[in-house]
């Protein structure tokens, strides 16, 4: 069975590393281990990051002229069904919803986010077609307790929302699991360095270390980007404390990085969920999040990371220290961690639970029917 794969917000072969990225690589992972051949259908991107309305008339002339050469592809290599990974205001999918339509086959899509907040003003055009795309599909795999309040609230009638939290392929993390020893100091953050939320996170992070820099810390920074000279001055004050890695993108050596820490640190401003934090718990680090989107999905709150309210800073720097002087805590929650992601979100039990929704959904799977 084919499933064409897209991705409107960011494709999974863009050259530039994410979260986003990493989520859609996996889904397409999750769906081959499904059975299906999964076709990267277009590489079209809708994303706007700020409102553009003279680019909606030239993105769904693309659009359609894409609908056009997919639809006649199918004619001699048959669609079983047209999944979309993300979907939202800023990153309508304008091809799915008409592709499914002109060949037949369920449209499902994945990290659904509606915000009726945007039904008005500057970015009205793209949340009216971001809503179009999503009441078209039989089934919304909802990552986030957050997005699937209103994903239920406001579905048609006959479509089905159905769970399908945060999830990582333990087989690209040789050091997931391993016995670790902690000294309790150590802290590391995985991050883009870009403007906007991540800034504001690191920024965040920066303040809170400043509150607490009697304490015997060491921070590893992991990440990269044209921000990179405003978070080197935000954390100039703790000199050799801190140290910049750069970017890591190789799966064994970000590994290698997150065994020989002890916490892992990001506030996480306006996360959808944050794959970082999965990451991190696999290679038994406890996370310490700010109670920012779905954050709270992608741990056991309390038992593998904590969360302070979104944007305090005095709470954050508390609940760092907190864990810094407990080490029979930080002890039992990166087993906790380690253990969770093991039995909880791996690949092949989120592909358990994905397989369920779409029978649910009347969707077929490959091999049901052998």
């Amino acid at each position: 069975m084919r499933c064409l794969f897209l991705a409107p917000l960011k494709p999974p072969d863009h050259p530039v590393p994410s979260g986003e990225r990493t989520m859609a690589r996996l889904f397409m992972k999750l769906l081959d281990t499904l059975g299906y051949q999964v076709d990267l259908a277009s590489t079209l991107r809708s994303y706007a990051a700020t409102p553009a309305p003279e680019r909606w008339a030239a993105l769904h002339a693309e659009a359609a002229l894409e609908v056009e050469r997919l639809a006649r592809e199918a004619e001699t290599a048959p669609v079983a069904m047209v999944f979309a990974y993300h979907v939202y205001y800023k990153a309508p999918d304008l091809i799915g919803p008409a592709l499914a339509r002109r060949l037949g086959v369920p449209y499902v899509v994945a990290e659904a986010s509606r915000a009726p907040k945007r039904a008005d003003g500057p970015f009205a055009r793209g949340h009216s077609l971001a809503e179009q795309a999503i009441d078209t599909a039989r089934l919304v795999l909802a990552p986030t307790v957050h997005d699937r309040e209103v994903l239920d609230r406001l579905k048609p009638a006959g479509q089905l929302v159905a769970d399908l939290k945060p999830f990582l392929d333990l087989a690209e993390w040789p050091k997931a699991g391993a016995p670790r020893a902690s000294s309790g100091r150590r802290l590391i953050t995985v991050a883009m360095m870009r403007t906007g939320d991540k800034l504001a996170s690191y920024l965040q992070l920066a303040q809170a270390l400043a509150r607490i820099e009697e304490l015997g810390w060491m921070l590893s920074i992991v990440g990269d980007g044209p921000a990179r000279p405003e978070i080197e001055a935000a954390f100039a004050r703790f000199g050799g404390r801190v140290s910049f890695l750069g970017a890591v993108t190789g799966r064994p050596a970000l590994g290698r990085l997150y065994a020989t820490a002890d916490l892992f640190v990001w506030p996480g401003v306006n996360e959808a969920f944050g794959a970082v934090y999965l990451e991190a718990q696999a290679h038994g680090l406890p996370c310490l999040a700010g109670g920012y989107g779905g954050i709270a999905d992608t741990m056991r709150v309390g038992e593998t990371g904590l969360l302070t309210p979104a944007g305090d800073i005095g709470a954050y720097a508390g609940a760092l220290a907190g864990l810094l002087d407990d080490e029979p805590r930080r002890a039992a929650m990166a087993a906790a961690a380690a253990r969770f992601i093991a039995t909880e979100r791996t690949l092949t039990i989120a592909a358990e639970h994905a397989a369920r929704a779409l029978r649910t959904a009347g969707i077929p799977v490959p091999g049901d029917h052998a």
